[in-house]
């Protein structure tokens, strides 16, 4: 489930013409970065939600031939991201499914943390596992980090600075939503329910995460790539 109908308030004015998801950082557009990582990992099938410029969203994917595109259509209500999953579920069956930003890449990994995820997943023990990266020396993070981990890879939330940040991909059971009266709601909620429960993991991610949330960001992102190229 890949999220691309945000309306990227912290991008305007550049995303009153452009949707987020469609901004290029280095000649690459953020949801083809997003959408390349899961098709090296083996990924067949991206459910895309789209709300906000939906008709530039549908027409640049018509390029893609893997992973398999499928539209979940909010054009008529912006239904967030707890709310698009919901809305989605039919597509997505019973089975794990990730969730994924796309304001958000990895360079330089050594391998796939798509993959690197997989193997970490035990449905037996999880309802969720996250992708994390550091909090000090990733790209574009303006904020005290997201979570710490115990000794067994357990998310712990607490007070102050935290190690790591939620990296904006993550592994999650549907069965979490079943019931959920709501049309419009978070997804975070579910993953501090989770986190409260013992039943929310965090795998480490290789590589150099970047966030680029705000249009300065972009700039920032496009020195760091070009740094580890030299």
């Amino acid at each position: 489930m890949v999220f691309a109908a945000g309306l990227g308030t912290r991008m305007r004015p550049l995303t009153d013409r452009t949707p987020k998801p469609l901004v290029s950082v280095a000649g690459r557009t953020l949801i083809d970065r997003a959408l390349d990582e899961f098709e090296s990992a083996g990924v067949e099938t991206a459910i895309v939600n789209v709300h906000h410029l939906a008709d530039q969203i549908e027409t640049h994917l018509l390029g893609r031939a893997s992973p398999r595109i499928v539209i979940s259509d909010e054009r008529g209500r912006l239904l967030d991201q707890g709310g698009g999953i919901k809305k989605a579920l039919p597509l997505i069956g019973d089975d794990p499914f990730y969730v994924c930003n796309t304001d958000a890449f990895w360079v330089g990994a050594e391998g796939s943390n798509i993959l690197a995820l997989a193997e970490f997943f035990d449905a037996d023990r999880m309802d969720a596992a996250l992708l994390l990266a550091p909090t000090i020396g990733s790209v574009g993070v303006d904020w005290d980090g997201d979570f710490d981990l115990d000794a067994k890879g357990r998310i712990v939330r607490r007070d102050g600075r935290k190690p790591y940040v939620y990296s904006g991909v993550g592994l999650m059971k549907p069965q979490l939503f079943a019931g959920v009266a709501e049309d419009v709601f978070k997804l975070a909620p579910f993953f501090f329910d989770a986190a409260g429960k013992g039943r929310l993991y965090g795998v480490v991610s290789s590589g150099l995460w970047l966030h680029v949330g705000t249009v300065a960001a972009i700039a920032d992102a496009e020195r760091a790539i070009a740094a580890r190229r030299r």
